[in-house]
């Protein structure tokens, strides 16, 4: 059976609650020598602007009363990053627990970064959500392999595939 819409952005957000719990554990595993490294730093800040980046889109859904406090930050901590994703991540559950096809073709209007105003379905949103996420999720593997971690297995495919038994 094929899942309707609000379904399946719904499991998409699982398998991204899982892929970034994923993540923040490939930058744990960075030895304590590498974390001074220009990579593991980039690689935190990419998490920290994933964090912000949801929270923005909460913001210009109308769905929480604040922006983040910067998009782009730069020297962020680990732990305040990571609880920052899990923090925004519960917003976002919370708000895809009552979504419906109705919400997802409401047209919402929002002011972008670069001062333009720009109008976009709820639908184009979320696809945007979790594509940035997967472009971020990427970036952050390579640094954290640079920077002497070990990266995260986080294609859709491996959270999917189920195994046969012969």
């Amino acid at each position: 059976m094929t899942p309707d819409a609000v379904d399946q952005y719904r499991r998409w957000f699982e398998y991204e609650n899982d892929a970034h719990a994923k993540v923040v554990r490939s930058l744990e595993s960075v030895p304590v020598d590498g974390r001074s490294a220009a990579e593991f730093r980039r690689a935190v800040d990419l998490l920290a602007h994933l964090a912000a980046a949801r929270q923005l889109w909460l913001f210009r859904l109308g769905v929480v009363p604040e922006p983040p406090g910067q998009l782009e930050p730069k020297g962020a901590d680990l732990t305040q990053a990571a609880e920052d994703l899990r923090a925004v991540q519960g917003r976002w559950k919370a708000y895809l627990d009552r979504l419906t096809e109705e919400e997802l073709n409401r047209t919402c209007e929002y002011q972008s970064t670069d001062a333009g105003r720009f109008r976009n379905r709820v639908e184009d949103v979320l696809t945007q959500l979790f594509g940035h996420s997967l472009y971020h999720r990427g970036q952050i593997a390579m640094l954290v392999r640079a920077a002497g971690g070990k990266p995260a297995a986080t294609d859709f495919i491996f959270w999917t595939r189920e195994a046969v038994q012969s």
